[in-house]
C-alpha cells in the first residue's frame, strides 16, 4: 500500500487563519447559546420572582448534567480529527466514530434524565423553600425530556465543526434563539391559541428548540455534500465497541473536569450567599460578564482540539505545536482585551444589567466593580487554561488534565476562597481571589504540560 501524502505543515500565518476559521464561528455560537439562556430568563422573570428562583435552581442542576454529558460525547471530536489527519477522508472511521457517539448520547441521556428526576429530593435535602421546590419540580419534569436532543445536538455540532463547517453551528444556534423566543411567548403566556402553561411552558419551549436544532443539523448534514458523503447514520444498528469505549475513555475525564469547574463556581455562589445578599447579587453580575467573555477562549479551545487532533493523527509534531501555540496566543489575546475593558470601563459593562447611576445601586455597583478588578486578572488565566486544555484534548490527553483541574479548582481555589471569604475581612473579595488563584494554578500546570508534551510522550500516537 502506498503511503498517504499529507499536505505540507501550514506556516504560522496560515495556521492562524485556519484556527480563526474554526474558532470564530464556534465562539460566536457559544455567545449565542448564552443569549438563548438569557431569553429564557427574560420570559420567566415576567411570571414572578418565585418562578425565576425555581427555574434558576432547576437550571443549575440541569445545565451541569447536560454540559457534562455533552463534554463526554464531545470526545468524538479529537478522535475524528486524528482519523482525518491520518487517513485523508477516513469515511469509515469517521462514520463509526459518529455512530458510537450517537449511541453513547442516547445511553447517557437516559442516565442524565434519571439524575434530573432527583431534583425534588435534592432541593428538599438542601433546605429550599417548599413552594419554590414545587415550582422547580414542575419545571424539571418537563425540561428533562430535552436532555437527549441537547446531547445529540452537541455531537452533531462537533461533527460539522470537525469537518470544516463550523459556520453551520453559528447559524443554527442563531435560528434557535428565534425559535426559543417564539415558543416561550406562545406556551408561557398562552398565545396563538395555546394554553397558558406558565413555568412548564418555558420547559416545553426548550424541548421544541432542542428538537428544532437537531432537525436543522440533520438538514445541513443531508444537504451539504462534504458532510453527507460520510453517511453517518449508515448501518446505525452495527456496534463498534472498541470505538465506543475509546470515546468513553477520552470523554469521561473531560466530563469530570467540567463538573469540577462548574462545581467550584456553584460553591462560590453559596459562599457569597453566606456572606450577604448584596455580595451574592454583585457576584452574579460580575460572573455573568466573565462568563460571556469566557465563551471566546472556550471556542478557541474547541478549535485547538480539532486542529491539534488533525496533526496528531498525521503524526506531525511541528503542526501540533503551531496549532496549539496559535490557539493559546489567540485566546489569551482576546482575554487581554476583555480584562482591559473590565479595568477601564466597569460601569459601562455593568450597565448591561443595571443602571449604575441609580443611587439605589451604589453599593451593588461598588461591590461588583471590586470583583471585576480581580476578574480582570483571572480573565487571562481562564483563557489560558481553557485553550491549553483544548490543545491537550487534541492529543487525546484528558486524564492528567482532569486531576490538574480537580486539584487547582478545589484545593488552592476553593480552599482560599472559603478561608478568605468566611474568616477574613476580605469577605466577597476573598472569594474572588480564591477563584482567581484556582484558575491560575490550572493555567500554569496545563500550559506546562502542553509545553512538555514531547518529553511526556503525548505526541506519539499509538
Amino acid at each position: 500500500m502506498r503511503p498517504i501524502a499529507h499536505p505540507p505543515t501550514p506556516g504560522w500565518k496560515a495556521e492562524t487563519r485556519e484556527t480563526f476559521r474554526i474558532a470564530g464561528p464556534l465562539a460566536l455560537a457559544n455567545v449565542l447559546q448564552m443569549l438563548t439562556y438569557a431569553i429564557d430568563v427574560m420570559f420567566i422573570a415576567r411570571l414572578g420572582a418565585d418562578e425565576l428562583a425555581a427555574s434558576a435552581l432547576a437550571i443549575a442542576l440541569f445545565g451541569l448534567i447536560v454540559w457534562s454529558l455533552q463534554s463526554l460525547t464531545g470526545a468524538v471530536a479529537p478522535i475524528m480529527s486524528a482519523e482525518l489527519g491520518a487517513r485523508g477522508p477516513a469515511l469509515r472511521p469517521v462514520r463509526r466514530s459518529m455512530r458510537m457517539a450517537l449511541w453513547l448520547s442516547l445511553i447517557v441521556s437516559a442516565f442524565g434524565m434519571g439524575l434530573c428526576a432527583l431534583a425534588g429530593p435534592l432541593m428538599r435535602v438542601t433546605g429550599q423553600e417548599p413552594h419554590i421546590t414545587a415550582l422547580a419540580v414542575s419545571y424539571m419534569e418537563v425540561l428533562l425530556w430535552s436532555t437527549a436532543p441537547m446531547v445529540i445536538a452537541g455531537v452533531l455540532r462537533n461533527y460539522v465543526s470537525t469537518l470544516g463547517r463550523p459556520i453551520f453551528a453559528t447559524f443554527i444556534t442563531a435560528v434557535g434563539i428565534g425559535v426559543n423566543a417564539l415558543a416561550n411567548w406562545v406556551f408561557i403566556f398562552g398565545n396563538l391559541g395555546a394554553p397558558a402553561m406558565g413555568l412548564p411552558g418555558a420547559a416545553l419551549a426548550t424541548i421544541i428548540t432542542s428538537l428544532a436544532i437537531v432537525a436543522m443539523y440533520a438538514a445541513a448534514i443531508r444537504l451539504d455534500p462534504r458532510l453527507h458523503r460520510y453517511h453517518i447514520t449508515g448501518f446505525f444498528w452495527r456496534a463498534d465497541w472498541p470505538r465506543f469505549m475509546e470515546i468513553v475513555r477520552i470523554g469521561t475525564p473531560i466530563a469530570i473536569t467540567i463538573v469540577a469547574e462548574a462545581g467550584v463556581f456553584g460553591a462560590a455562589a453559596f459562599l457569597m450567599g453566606r456572606i450577604g445578599g448584596l455580595e451574592l447579587a454583585a457576584h452574579t453580575l460580575a460572573l455573568n460578564l466573565a462568563a460571556f467573555a469566557f465563551q471566546v477562549p472556550f471556542g478557541v479551545g474547541q478549535a485547538a482540539t480539532i486542529r491539534v487532533g488533525y496533526f496528531y493523527g498525521a503524526r506531525d509534531a511541528v503542526g501540533m505545536a503551531r496549532a496549539g501555540w496559535t490557539s493559546v496566543a489567540m485566546g489569551t489575546g482576546f482575554m487581554v482585551f476583555t480584562a482591559s475593558a473590565m479595568v477601564l470601563m466597569p460601569s459601562a459593562l455593568l450597565s448591561v444589567y443595571i443602571d449604575p447611576a441609580d443611587p439605589a445601586n451604589t453599593q451593588l455597583v461598588s461591590t461588583a466593580i471590586s470583583f471585576l478588578m480581580i476578574g480582570a486578572a483571572f480573565q487571562l488565566s481562564d483563557g489560558v487554561q481553557a485553550v491549553a486544555a483544548g490543545a491537550l484534548r487534541g492529543l487525546q490527553d484528558t486524564r492528567i488534565p482532569m486531576w490538574i483541574a480537580i486539584f487547582s479548582y478545589w484545593v488552592p481555589g476553593f480552599g482560599l476562597a472559603a478561608g478568605l471569604g468566611l474568616f477574613t475581612p476580605l469577605a466577597g473579595t476573598g472569594v474572588w481571589i480564591g477563584l482567581a488563584t484556582g484558575l491560575t494554578f490550572a493555567a500554569v500546570l496545563l500550559l506546562y504540560r502542553w509545553n512538555a508534551r514531547e518529553q511526556l510522550g503525548l505526541t506519539a500516537r499509538d
